[in-house]
């Protein structure tokens, strides 16, 4: 990533985002913070990209397993003229030794998804800001846990979910919130991707063509794929549910109260690998995971959400939010617009990008140099300094642990629900009941985003 050098321009305190206590563990803001990463895959070298760009952040301690990963680690390192942190490996438990140094203040978590619950409550415990990749926990029984450790130690815990941070998506935030769409009755969302190319390859580089995942593989076919080929339900709800949790003021003022889910038939890997490797013995093995999940939720304000989980058969790449109301919609699939009385003819769709640049958030009107280049177009960017911001000024997260917890308990949830053909499951108040008095104040300023 080639850009301009980060200029520290945000400020302390608007729009009553919650100081932590007085008996944190950090007692003042911070010009400099230092953290350490678990796990320097992809995913983990993505956001050492952003860190190393910044004067505000210092980069001292870095763990993983794999001697290829710290080494592609190094080579940035060197390539961006900055000290090499020190480095943890060894085995899974690695991350602890990291975990017990002094001068770190906070952790990126982005390993594969079975570590992120241990590896999180013990950073919590240890007094580290927790930033961790989707997802929190693979049981819902894991989301508790989490929740109760949080409880005891208050450290703060994000997941790492930048489509909330994505342009369009903030632009209809802030049409959500100047009720150009009225009044809310209906949202929808999900990770509707490709990714047969992901969840196998040669071995040797990632080019779509091959055919095995495990050992032996690289990159997330690693570890990802046996979650397609061991469990059924929305294994990726994070992208989709983060934003309408925004728009609907979930754990803000409202929350979910239960779900349910269906899944179809899953022919769609074992094609791929026919197609790709013909005769490969993968191409026989019965993939639990439904080729499309659909999972059906309702608010405690009304509102009906849906998520579609759709990563297994060929189709281009959309998250399809739709955001619905009684004076008009969104479509990011269609990118369309129709708001009554408004747009530009009667029953006829607008192109939304006419309403997006009307209504782009501030937060992007501000930053968008800052964004340039980073990941996602720019998401990285927004979510890598959100959690920054927040442990620099000592401040909670503007995703919190309520909000992690809520996004990832899909999973299991959904799981549930299929497993016990398609019973609705009721939704977990993480919040015990502080959603009525909490407010939504995600992106109402730059004070941490």
């Amino acid at each position: 990533m080639h850009r301009r050098e980060f200029v520290r321009n945000t400020a302390v305190g608007l729009a009553g985002l919650t100081i932590l206590p007085s008996a944190s563990l950090f007692a003042k803001s911070a010009d400099q913070i230092r953290l350490g990463y678990i796990g320097v895959g992809l995913r983990g070298r993505s956001h050492i990209a952003e860190g190393l760009l910044r004067n505000d952040v210092s980069i001292v301690a870095i763990c993983d397993t794999q001697e290829s990963s710290l080494q592609y680690c190094r080579a940035q390192f060197v390539k961006a003229g900055k000290k090499l942190p020190t480095e943890y490996t060894g085995g899974v438990e690695a991350y602890k030794k990291l975990l017990e140094r002094k001068d770190i203040d906070a952790v990126i978590i982005a390993t594969p998804w079975e570590f992120h619950k241990e590896q999180a409550i013990d950073a919590m415990r240890a007094g580290k800001y927790v930033g961790c990749e989707v997802i929190a926990g693979i049981t819902l029984d894991d989301h508790w846990e989490i929740l109760k450790v949080y409880e005891e130690t208050k450290v703060p815990y994000m997941t790492l979910e930048n489509v909330c941070y994505r342009r369009d998506v903030l632009a209809v935030l802030n049409m959500v919130r100047n009720q150009l769409f009225g009044e809310l009755v209906h949202l929808e969302g999900g990770y509707q991707h490709d990714l047969r190319g992901v969840l196998f390859n040669d071995g040797k580089h990632f080019d779509g063509k091959g055919a095995e995942f495990g050992p032996g593989t690289v990159g997330e076919a690693q570890w990802r794929t046996k979650w397609n080929a061991e469990r059924n339900g929305d294994i990726y709800p994070t992208h989709g549910i983060g934003p309408i949790m925004n728009y609907a003021d979930i754990n803000r003022g409202n929350q979910f109260t239960n779900l349910v889910s269906f899944a179809s038939k899953s022919p769609g890997l074992n094609r791929y690998i026919e197609q790709v490797s013909p005769g490969n013995k993968n191409a026989s093995i019965k993939f639990k995971n439904g080729d499309i999940v659909t999972t059906m939720l309702n608010c405690a304000n009304g509102e009906t959400v849906t998520l579609t989980h759709d990563t297994h058969l060929p189709r281009p790449y959309s998250l399809g939010f739709r955001v619905q109301g009684t004076a008009g919609l969104w479509m990011d699939v269609a990118d369309s617009i129709y708001i009554e009385g408004k747009s530009k003819s009667y029953d006829h769709w607008d192109s939304a990008k006419v309403w997006t640049e009307k209504y782009d958030h501030p937060l992007w009107k501000k930053y968008q140099h800052q964004a340039d280049g980073a990941g996602h177009g720019g998401m990285d960017w927004f979510v890598f300094n959100a959690f920054v911001e927040a442990v620099k000024q000592r401040r909670q997260t503007p995703i919190d642990i309520y909000d992690s917890l809520t996004m990832s308990v899909i999973t299991p949830l959904s799981e549930k629900s299929i497993a016990e053909g398609n019973m609705p499951q009721k939704f977990p108040d993480f919040t015990k009941g502080k959603w009525k008095q909490r407010k939504n104040t995600f992106a109402l300023d730059d004070s941490g985003f």
